[in-house]
């Protein structure tokens, strides 16, 4: 399928064939389910803890006598049901991540990018680089080509001066073709890719 590449002015400066092995597959709910869930779980620290009976320091004599005191009975004063005491059944270091096969991964990525191109959301542009960091200009472009939730794409490398002009415009997000994965695809409006990006993302997924 060919695409427009357009340029920040949102003019046309050439075509673009894309690769239906790529962007030509039909998306399936579920494996975007599968892909965006993996990423979730991984990006979890796991390292919420807190202090059992056995942990909290202090003596493990009994709190008081067992009779004569008025009081229930009582073990240790740092007991579970005691002021300030442990923890029971709380949080403890565990590893959240979970296994998903790369061919999974591989397809999630390639409908994530299909979806955007069926809808109508997948943008080439020529590229991204511009003359000078300048927050205020770029927003003014972007709002020109409509663009209010947007990821943008690079490929090996962005432009420094790119990177630093969006980097306080909310829901506007720029990444290298290494970086590009599902959850941000999904999670913005419109993807834009650069020429070279879309060369780079048919090499990785071919």
């Amino acid at each position: 399928m060919q695409l427009d590449i357009i340029n920040f002015d949102g003019k046309s400066v050439g075509k673009v064939e894309l690769a239906d092995g790529v962007f030509g597959v039909a998306p399936r709910a579920d494996i975007l389910h599968r892909v965006v869930t993996w990423q979730r779980a991984n990006a979890r620290a796991g390292t919420h803890a807190v202090k059992t009976v056995s942990d909290v320091a202090g003596s493990g004599r009994k709190a008081y006598k067992q009779k004569k005191t008025g009081n229930a009975r009582q073990g240790e004063r740092y007991n579970v049901h005691m002021r300030g005491g442990g923890v029971v059944h709380g949080p403890v270091v565990r590893d959240h991540s979970i296994d998903l096969p790369k061919k999974i991964r591989a397809l999630g990525l390639k409908m994530a990018l299909s979806s955007k191109l069926q809808d109508g959301n997948l943008i080439v542009i020529d590229s991204e680089k511009v003359k000078a960091a300048k927050t205020n200009t770029m927003a003014k472009q972007l709002k020109k080509l409509d663009l209010n939730s947007v990821l943008f794409v690079g490929a090996a490398e962005l432009d420094e001066n790119f990177k630093k002009s969006v980097a306080n415009i909310a829901n506007v997000d720029a990444l290298p073709t290494i970086g590009l994965n599902v959850l941000d695809i999904l999670k913005h409006d419109k993807l834009v890719l650069t020429a070279d990006a879309v060369k780079s993302v048919e090499a990785r997924l071919a």
